[in-house]
């Protein structure tokens, strides 16, 4: 696996990275590349139904030709201070911020010398930026701001009410573990709840739409191929940093020890459990007993490759399960007992079904369809796959849910309810 630019580049080019690359984490990069692919798809289908007359530009006044005021000045090299301060806290101490980025940036730590540097920079850049565009006398204009316009906006409320909502929920979903300590699970670069963030992102995406009267009734029909691409890019980001969003345990292949998977008889996976004393300890925690682990013994056909069937996630981002032989560093563990590789069949479905609404966007016969299919089509996608993945499981005395699918049978149920309320409402309206 490749849990960071380090790692990446080392094992697909074979060239020797600089460490310092560990800073930046695979599982950003395709989040970053799920937010772009998503915002791509959002314009261009927005674009399609301003052209269609389906959503309308609002009207703004804006004062152009004024100098930058005093309030200007201060919040720009109040942004800069910042961002000097952080950038330039990783020259020196990468090392030790390396292994939980997201946890520096939260935290109080920086370089002030940089913050002041940066400060004045970006203070200046405003002022120099207003100066260029002064006029003697400032001007009213009136302006149309199209719906697609907003991207940036909507783009960065979904980043921010979403990895909120996705940690938030993450922490409901391993509470054990958020209990014993809260402030590193939340700021962890790993551990996000895919559901948690929708829902936020939806309910704040919602509000800033209707404050600015986009017709929320075609944003979702557009929003729901988008979130789509974005879930299913963000799934590869899960499985090549294997941040742990894996599957059950596949007891036919297990780990020798040299971090090599290979198929193993029936019931050799629990000698395999017990290499490790501490990830073995971890499973008694869990488990009870190496009897009560949730696994299958499914083996790939001679035709079909190994990987489909079981991944041991060495180098993880976790650092879960046994110790790597003869690997030095942050990332040097692997997982005695091959997984069914979940995050990749996530990745795969979800594009192929992004692919599918997308060629499907233009046949809808009334709004909210798109969307109301969306949530469907979500919903079983997850609930089928929460039944070989690995997640904390509610005791509702004869049933036994996770959180996601309990989440996802609602969104079903909802889209199901879309779908029939606006095949109604068509029907009487013709």
């Amino acid at each position: 696996m490749y849990p960071d630019f380090h790692y990446l580049l080392q094992n697909l080019f074979g060239i020797d990275a600089p460490e310092w690359l560990g800073l930046f984490k695979t599982f950003g990069l395709f989040v970053a590349l799920a937010f772009l692919a998503a915002a791509f798809v959002l314009v261009s289908d927005l674009k399609r139904k301003e052209q269609m007359g389906l959503m309308l530009p609002e009207f703004e006044t804006i004062e152009i030709g004024k100098p930058a005021s005093a309030s200007e000045i201060f919040w720009a090299a109040l942004t800069g201070f910042i961002l000097g301060y952080k950038i330039g806290g990783f020259f020196g101490y990468w090392r030790e911020i390396s292994p939980n980025p997201m946890g520096y940036v939260f935290s109080l730590q920086g370089n002030f010398i940089a913050g002041i540097l940066g400060a004045l920079i970006m203070g200046y850049v405003k002022y120099a930026e207003k100066k260029k565009d002064q006029l003697p006398e400032p001007q009213q204009k009136r302006v149309a701001v199209f719906p697609h316009q907003r991207i940036t906006e909507f783009v960065v409320i979904a980043m921010v009410a979403g990895l909120a909502g996705a940690k938030i929920f993450n922490a409901f979903e391993t509470w054990d573990d958020f209990v014993r300590n809260p402030v590193e699970n939340l700021l962890s670069s790993s551990g996000l709840t895919f559901y948690g963030g929708l829902i936020t992102a939806g309910i704040a995406i919602a509000y800033y739409a209707r404050k600015h009267h986009v017709p929320i009734r075609h944003l979702v029909d557009s929003f729901g191929p988008a979130l789509m691409l974005a879930y299913g890019i963000g799934r590869f980001g899960c499985h090549f940093a294997g941040d742990g969003d894996w599957g059950i345990f596949n007891s036919a292949y297990i780990t020798d020890l040299s971090g090599t998977l290979h198929h193993a008889a029936p019931g050799a996976y629990l000698d395999a459990l017990r290499q490790d004393p501490t990830f073995y300890a971890r499973m008694l925690r869990e488990f009870g007993d190496l009897q009560h682990i949730t696994h299958s013994y499914a083996a790939a056909p001679s035709w079909m490759p190994q990987w489909l069937f079981a991944m041991n996630y060495p180098h993880n981002v976790n650092n879960e399960g046994m110790a790597l032989a003869n690997c030095f560093g942050e990332y040097c563990s692997v997982l005695p007992v091959g997984v069914f590789p979940t995050p990749l069949y996530e990745a795969i479905t979800c594009i192929a079904l992004f692919f599918g609404l997308w060629l499907m966007r233009k046949k809808m016969s009334f709004p909210l369809q798109l969307f109301g299919i969306y949530l469907i089509l979500n919903g079983l996608e997850r609930f089928l796959v929460e039944k070989i993945r690995v997640n904390y499981k509610y005791d509702w005395g004869f049933l036994h849910p996770t959180q996601a699918e309990i989440i996802s049978a609602l969104l079903v149920l909802l889209g199901a309810g879309i779908l029939v309320w606006g095949k109604m409402s068509k029907a009487r309206l013709d």
